[in-house]
């Protein structure tokens, strides 16, 4: 255990964000952060059943049970439910690609984790619809979903097309399926996912297999440090994504070399900076034509400002993945030391477990008490696999 102390209080947030329906995003009551977000509580809820407590566990059920049971009669499920009035909201200005990945996942893992297989026979039929919805979003039938902008966990940033973090939260949510349902198609479609992401989401101009022609010109100068964030018919992506390549990791999607690259870019960058990641790298400044993109999208108040939010911030759940995938690769050291960030991080402000920190201040942002910032750093101490 890196820090004993840190840990429990991360433990102890957990715990105050269990309700009847599930883990809450934040205990404080502000805007809606108080309802059953998809997204958030199953990572809450995979951080809860690591910890073997069955008060934990037991929220963890109901998490799974709410998400499914709103789920939309078309297959997608809920952005969030409110718990007092089982209202559910299914996205903003787009729904949200990633939560029907991390419904099937939380199902999935909660199964794995406690053996009770319940829940994973009472909601087959659900899942065969989360599928079948993922399936429509390809859209071309050539394996990999298109992403609206929005259409994710950086709902304000400037990323649409196909990217990589849902494609990998497909692939991971279909090789458990797979096994759990003993179903070989969902398998089938797993393998297809996995032989398309090396080919194009690292720099691999000579490949006559590349998803679209458009990649073979606009691969030459991307970076080749790390799997890279996402393509569209108008361009690569070449920010670096800490969520996706911490997924990549876990998956074990790359080769002993590619995997090698991206462990080191990694290591550089913790060992260097003395701190954790950003979400995506580098920020985008004022000066870029690509802030243009970022200035208007937002719900209540812009927060993309350079090195804040999803532009350069510093999220300490995503890097709680990072963590796990670290230890899972054996790098162990990178992995204590990122740890120690993530508890330095949420305990700024006395312990307030911010939502995310400025890129170069680390000054805490977001909101307060988020569960998520918990959840990470337990998955980072007590780690997990895909």
């Amino acid at each position: 255990m890196q820090n004993i102390v840190a840990y429990q209080k991360s433990i102890e947030l957990l715990r105050k964000a269990i309700t009847p329906f599930g883990f809450v995003a934040s205990v404080e009551d502000i805007t809606n952060y108080r309802r059953v977000w998809t997204r958030d509580a199953v990572i809450h809820s995979i951080a809860a059943m690591r910890t073997g407590e069955a008060e934990l566990i037991e929220c963890s059920k109901n998490t799974i049970v709410t998400i499914f049971d709103h789920q939309h009669p078309i297959g997608f499920m809920p952005s969030n439910v409110q718990p007092d009035n089982g209202k559910s909201s299914y996205g903003g200005n787009v729904g949200r690609v990633d939560n029907i990945s991390w419904a099937v996942i939380g199902l999935c893992k909660y199964t794995l984790e406690t053996g009770d297989h319940q829940l994973l026979e009472k909601y087959k039929s659900k899942v065969i619809r989360c599928f079948e919805v993922m399936d429509i979003w390809e859209y071309n039938g050539k394996g990999l979903m298109y992403v609206p902008q929005s259409g994710d966990w950086a709902d304000e940033y400037i990323q649409h097309g196909y990217v990589l973090y849902d494609q990998l939260l497909r692939l991971w949510a279909l090789e458990m399926a797979s096994k759990l349902y003993f179903h070989a198609p969902y398998q089938a479609k797993a393998d297809e996912i996995r032989s398309l992401i090396p080919i194009n989401y690292r720099r691999n101009p000579e490949s006559s297999s590349l998803y679209s022609p458009n990649l073979k010109h606009q691969m030459i100068d991307v970076p080749n440090d790390y799997w890279l964030l996402g393509f569209n018919p108008a361009r690569i992506y070449p920010q670096f994504d800490l969520q996706a390549n911490a997924f990549a990791l876990l998956l074990n999607v790359g080769s002993a070399t590619e995997n090698k690259i991206t462990l080191d870019y990694i290591k550089q960058w913790v060992n260097s900076q003395e701190q954790i990641l950003p979400s995506f790298y580098p920020s985008i400044e004022n000066k870029d034509w690509e802030m243009e993109e970022l200035k208007n999208n937002y719900a209540y108040n812009f927060r993309n400002f350079p090195h804040q939010f999803h532009n350069g911030g510093l999220w300490p759940v995503w890097n709680g993945w990072m963590a796990a995938a670290l230890k899972q690769h054996g790098e162990l050291e990178t992995a204590a030391l990122l740890t120690q960030y993530i508890h330095e991080a949420n305990a700024k402000n006395n312990d307030v477990f911010n939502e995310c920190l400025h890129g170069q201040t680390l000054e805490p942002s977001g909101v307060n008490y988020c569960v998520w910032s918990a959840a990470g750093a337990i998955l980072a101490e007590l780690g997990v696999t895909c």
